[in-house]
């Protein structure tokens, strides 16, 4: 029988310390599936090179070919030529060697990534050491995507290298990003305008906006100045730019023209917006959020993200009750130890679900006070008794208010 119980615990024991490496990669997608958009940025921006300069040398290939045939130019012009060609192969070659090496980078990447997380299956229990280890390289991996997000890279990059995970991280990626974001913020187009021309298909393919948007700023710009001669560049530019979206963006177009017949302090709107400032810190969310789009980034930190699953598991509604047991909350007599009461956490998991319980932990001798709290009637008791309250009288130990013990009543759990 002892035989028997103890198998029982060991075979129970080992159901709840199993790993399971499934639901634990649910969190680690992007960490494969950003080098794979990489590469996939890469293979193209080699394909588009190798048309571009092939159909360029094949067409001055045939010149040159006729030109030669019908004794229009004379043997150097066509030397010269042939160099033209051969130098534009030659660039050609370095710019390809150029994406080489940096396909080479990527896949090194990925394999350290892959072994990076086959490690995982290969650690048959979570009170194993080396899950432990696992671990904190995860945990240093979301700092350093935090660091990243928020702009930090210095601080990421430190950490990354004394870490040694610089292969697990993308470092140059968000550096790139927060760049042209900060761009942004300080009134220029020009590092965005050129990032979209860079990923002109892909962005097409999404239905992004994002090109529009730039455009329309730069219009709104030189209108803003109300000169003569900036008025006439922005309806060049607008037949240039924004005409071309009349399907898709036809209001927006109506409401760019409508501006030139308002000025910066108008307070008519959508003018009026249109001209804020704050539509610079409109094009800079927009940006990120297409960039990890484009990318397969989540759009929180991943950080955020495992806090939100822990935070679930112990949220309740009492965590973001007005009156909830806090050192963050004045109207709270007590302080406690709940991390989803905390001022660090609470409002993270204010969107949270609920936890789960399938057990319940309510007191044996419930009452209900006036105000609607419940307690058990023996702790209500000792705490009243032990802050001086008078025999008869209760104090609610949340919101310190004071009750007649002939107020109390008592329930019952249905």
């Amino acid at each position: 029988m002892d035989f028997l119980a103890v198998t029982c615990r060991d075979m129970s024991e080992s159901t709840t310390t199993k790993l399971n490496a499934e639901s634990h990669l649910l969190l680690d997608q992007p960490l494969l599936r950003l080098p794979h958009e990489l590469l996939r940025k890469n293979f193209k921006a080699s394909q588009r090179h190798v048309e571009r300069e092939r159909e360029a040398v094949l067409a001055s290939l045939r010149t040159t070919a006729n030109s030669a045939l019908a004794d229009e130019a004379t043997p150097p012009q066509t030397l010269a030529s042939l160099d033209t060609m051969i130098t534009r192969m030659q660039g050609l070659k370095r710019k390809l060697e150029s994406l080489h090496e940096e396909e080479k980078s990527i896949h090194e990447q990925s394999r350290k990534r892959i072994q990076h997380l086959q490690d995982l299956y290969e650690i048959p229990s979570l009170v194993d050491v080396k899950y432990d280890e696992w671990s904190r390289i995860r945990l240093n991996r979301l700092l350093v995507d935090y660091l990243l997000r928020n702009g930090y890279s210095a601080s990421a990059r430190e950490l990354a290298r004394d870490r040694g995970i610089e292969d697990l991280v993308d470092i140059e990626v968000f550096v790139q990003c927060h760049k042209i974001q900060e761009s942004l913020r300080k009134g220029s187009t020009q590092e965005c305008l050129a990032w979209c021309q860079e990923n002109k298909q892909s962005l097409r393919k999404n239905n992004s906006n994002l090109e529009f948007e730039l455009r329309l700023q730069q219009y709104i710009e030189l209108v803003r100045t109300r000169q003569l001669q900036k008025l006439q560049e922005a309806t060049q530019h607008a037949k240039k730019f924004l005409a071309p979206h009349k399907d898709t963006q036809f209001s927006e177009i109506r409401k760019a023209a409508g501006l030139l017949a308002f000025s910066p302090s108008t307070l008519t709107e959508p003018y009026r917006t249109l001209y804020s400032q704050s539509r610079w810190e409109h094009l800079a969310r927009t940006f990120v959020q297409t960039h990890h789009n484009l990318l397969s980034l989540p759009s929180r930190p991943l950080l955020h993200i495992a806090l939100s699953a822990g935070l679930s598991a112990l949220k309740t509604p009492s965590c973001h009750s007005s009156y909830a047991s806090s050192s963050s909350n004045a109207n709270s007599s007590t302080t406690s130890v709940c991390p989803i009461c905390s001022t660090e956490l609470n409002e993270l998991a204010r969107n949270v679900p609920y936890a789960h319980h399938t057990k319940s932990y309510v007191e044996n001798d419930p009452v209900l006070l006036p105000n609607g709290r419940i307690y058990g009637r023996e702790r209500l008791l000792q705490m009243s008794a032990k802050v001086g309250m008078p025999e008869g009288r209760v104090k609610d130990p949340t919101t310190s208010e004071e009750f007649d013990g002939s107020e109390v009543k008592k329930v019952f759990i249905s």
